[in-house]
């Protein structure tokens, strides 16, 4: 590993891609005839197979989980506090997959793929997606590495909830799901933050429809107001404080519209511009949408430890005090519902300002306890 590379990363990494040519009937009613995923591994997966980790990413991450690309790469993957030697996912002792979600914008299938029946990009006309296809799809990548078993699945936020519903769909496909700031369902406060974002979307003229690729631009103010309202929710009423406060960009106002007057304005904005360059407006609907839809207990008649009656994996739940987005609330539902059905269940709710990015986030206790719940389990 070069010297470059801190001693507990899992150093240069490079993606992987899964082809898969068998239809993946989906829960709108339609199917993909074919379509990739695109991932990467770290750690050794052992003879018996048994010490697999699967790693789900949120809205808007991807397969890019640890590591680093090239030796130039400033920046490591997304939860690289959390995976590599000697920390909590720790690869000496597990082989750890990440992978980019059906329909993302990070090279697995999505709406910027081209669509083998027109030989132009799907745009609009890719499925809608739910949590429970992205499972079924990654079932499909399991049988490909060999993994019969995952000894976790684990994930934050929507990540979180492909973890839950992995427990649902296939029981004895693992023997851990962690779930970290995460919810049995959204509120209808979360609904309604997506459908604003969508919206700021759906009405920026260079939209078309969301088919924006043959039109050779992309909807960046849509982008960037939808990435603007999330951002403002990830984060809790102190941890914005803490960093901006009132503060202003300069000693003097210019009274108009048009200029970034606080900090907090000019933080927003950055963020937003950043995003609109990286991600595929389409795919964030979809993301919203998926979020919007998981309700798995809605098929049994809103029970949510019904649902859980048929699981076998032991859960970890943790939560964040200021999380608004996903509060401890929705992540104690979850613990609720598993004790009345008589599940095995670890629950930890850590004190931290930082909100819904505090599972982001290197925080000493909220990693020490992850690190001790995932010793439990390694082979």
């Amino acid at each position: 590993m070069p010297t470059a590379f801190p001693d507990d990363s899992v150093g240069l990494v490079t993606p992987q891609v899964a082809r898969f040519s068998e239809p993946l009937p989906l829960a709108c009613g339609r199917s993909l005839a074919s379509y990739e995923l695109v991932y990467e591994t770290y750690g050794q997966l052992n003879s018996t197979a048994s010490n697999a980790v699967l790693i789900c990413h949120a809205l808007s991450g991807h397969h890019h989980a640890a590591g680093f690309h090239s030796e130039a790469d400033r920046k490591p993957g997304w939860w690289d506090s959390a995976i590599g030697p000697g920390k909590p996912i720790d690869t000496r002792r597990f082989f750890v997959v990440a992978l980019n979600n059906l329909g993302g914008c990070n090279g697995s299938t999505g709406p910027g793929s081209t669509d083998p029946v027109t030989g132009k990009p799907f745009g609009a006309t890719f499925p809608v997606l739910t949590v429970e296809d992205w499972v079924h799809s990654q079932a499909r990548l399991a049988d490909r590495l060999g993994i019969k078993q995952w000894a976790a699945v684990v994930g934050g936020s929507l990540g979180g909830m492909q973890a839950l519903q992995w427990a649902i769909s296939y029981p004895d496909r693992l023997r851990h799901c962690v779930a970290i700031a995460s919810a049995p369902k959204l509120s209808a406060q979360n609904i309604a933050f997506n459908e604003v974002a969508r919206q700021a979307i759906l009405s920026d003229p260079e939209f078309h429809g969301g088919d924006f690729q043959a039109e050779g631009v992309i909807p960046k103010r849509g982008l960037m107001l939808a990435r603007m309202v999330g951002h403002i929710t990830y984060l809790s009423d102190d941890s914005m404080g803490e960093k901006f406060g009132r503060e202003l960009k300069s000693d003097q106002l210019a009274y108009d519209f048009h200029s970034v007057a606080f900090q907090v304005e000019s933080y927003l904005r950055y963020q937003g511009e950043e995003f609109s360059g990286r991600f595929d407006a389409n795919t964030y609907l979809l993301m919203t949408k998926a979020l919007d839809y998981f309700d798995p207990a809605a098929a049994h008649g809103d029970d949510l430890a019904k649902t859980l009656s048929g699981v076998t994996a032991d859960f970890c739940i943790m939560s964040f005090t200021t999380d608004w987005r996903f509060s401890p609330a929705r992540s104690r539902e979850i613990v609720d519902a598993l004790m009345a059905a008589r599940k095995s269940v670890s629950y930890l709710e850590i004190d931290a300002p930082q909100g819904h990015d505090a599972f982001l986030i290197p925080i000493p206790r909220y990693l020490q306890a992850f690190a001790r719940y995932m010793n439990r389990i390694a082979i």
